[in-house]
């Protein structure tokens, strides 16, 4: 013959009951009205749960991830394999971490006696929600930083580009030596190369008889001065279009003046020169804002699938929450 279970332990209605019979009933009105329906004890460790999940397996990923990659070329996965795998694992993370700690708040939380069954089932949602909120605000920081770092890497291969131009002009001012090292030093020293009549400079001459002839003397060497003017005035005109007649001739003279060439060849070799430059900036612009736009899109697409791993996230944790509730009552 089954013996009828007579404890009142678990079963509210028992408590409920022994407590009238002893006269407790008002005691447990108040008891409960005064009590929150937030057990913020099982809410924080939750989330400390959930917090201390994602930090392993975001070091688990970040290992797996580095791993998985190459600076060689056709090597490891491509770009577009490394996002989706990203986007796969930071949603894994979600799931994993943000279930555990909705089942510990939910498991955890206190036994409510008055409360209706629909009743338990919210606040066992809303424990598992509050749980991932507070876990998402510890690891936010963390996030941030991730996306910034994406970010931040598009934009400073464009500064590099861009930061490489603009000292340009001091490395042209500043000296020879630092003129060669920059991009545009190139250009300047492409000027004063030695020309076909290497080592000499056309000059006129008399003759003994009165008469003017073509005379050679020795090149002189080019020296800071004339290599700053020369990039000063092509710094101060790349951006604008072509370079004035006048600059073209006095260039043209500086660079007749150390090199072999005569005056009209200085001035064509300044004229190429100064377009080749033009063309070099203009490929540089361009790598600059393909690089901002691609880091544009890396942020624009993280932040979007960050925001859908979060939701399910959240629906997660306040799943496992009522499951946690669920078998806290049984």
């Amino acid at each position: 013959m089954a013996i009828p279970n007579t404890s009142v332990v678990g079963n509210p209605r028992r408590e409920r009951a022994q407590a009238d019979a002893y006269g407790m009933g008002d005691d447990m009105d108040t008891a409960s009205a005064c009590a929150s329906a937030v057990s913020w004890g099982a809410v924080f460790a939750g989330a400390v749960g959930a917090a201390a999940l994602s930090l392993i397996l975001l070091m688990l990923g970040t290992g797996l991830g580095l791993s998985s990659v190459s600076p060689w070329a056709h090597e490891g996965i491509s770009k577009t394999a490394f996002g989706v795998t990203t986007i796969a694992w930071v949603t894994f993370t979600q799931i994993v971490a943000s279930g555990l700690g909705g089942y510990l708040a939910g498991r955890l939380r206190t036994k409510w006696l008055d409360a209706q069954r629909d009743e338990v089932y919210f606040r066992d949602t809303a424990h598992g929600f509050l749980s991932w909120a507070v876990s998402s605000l510890v690891t936010a920081a963390l996030l941030t930083s991730v996306i910034g770092s994406i970010t931040h890497s598009g934009l400073q291969a464009g500064a590099a580009v861009a930061g490489g131009i603009a000292s340009t002009a001091a490395a042209a001012e500043a000296a020879q030596s630092d003129t060669s090292t920059a991009p545009m030093g190139y250009f300047i020293d492409a000027l004063f190369r030695q020309g076909a009549t290497e080592g000499t400079t056309a000059e006129i001459i008399e003759s003994p008889d009165g008469r003017e002839m073509p005379g050679r003397m020795p090149a002189t060497p080019a020296l800071p001065a004339p290599l700053a003017e020369a990039g000063r005035i092509f710094m101060t005109h790349l951006h604008k279009g072509a370079l004035p007649a006048q600059d073209v001739r006095h260039v043209g003279q500086l660079v007749a003046q150390h090199t072999g060439l005569s005056q009209q060849d200085a001035e064509q070799r300044v004229s190429e020169t100064y377009a080749r430059a033009q063309v070099s900036v203009r490929e540089a612009q361009e790598a600059m804002g393909q690089a901002a736009d691609a880091a544009r899109k890396t942020s624009a697409y993280a932040a979007l699938w960050l925001f859908i791993a979060l939701l399910i996230g959240a629906f997660v944790a306040s799943l496992a929450a009522t499951v946690g509730g669920r078998q806290r009552d049984a």
